[in-house]
């Protein structure tokens, strides 16, 4: 019976995980770009081209797609720095055989290690 009862104890007192597996690791602080890819009508739109660079270059750093919700996420290093946003409507092609323009590029400005939500919002 006393040795149920020490299992049991032991089994309901937590033990403390190495600060590893806690979560603080290696991994250098970063910054988020997080947006959503609207068409002309308001809708998010899947599958579409993402392109990002920061403002003082001409070529894109980054490529990735919108999600099933039309949104996208990039990480980028923390720090003061501003990028520029676009989508790359090329080859695109809607259900519906509408022709998409890309829209306006968006600036997203970092100042340390956060999150910058953006929208960028498609032409017909």
């Amino acid at each position: 019976m006393a040795s149920s009862a020490a299992l049991l104890a032991s089994l309901l007192v937590p033990v403390k995980a190495p600060a590893r597996a806690l979560g603080t690791h290696d991994t250098p602080p970063y910054a988020l770009i997080f947006g959503t890819v609207w068409d002309p009508d308001g809708h998010p739109l899947y599958g579409v081209k993402v392109k990002i660079r920061l403002a003082s270059e001409k070529k894109a750093r980054w490529e990735l797609y919108s999600n099933h919700t039309g949104e996208f996420a990039q990480r980028v290093p923390a720090g003061k720095a501003d990028y520029i946003v676009w989508a790359d409507v090329k080859g695109y092609n809607l259900p519906s055989g509408q022709k998409l323009k890309p829209g306006s590029e968006v600036s997203a400005h970092i100042d340390s290690d956060e999150r910058c939500d953006i929208g960028l919002h498609l032409d017909w």
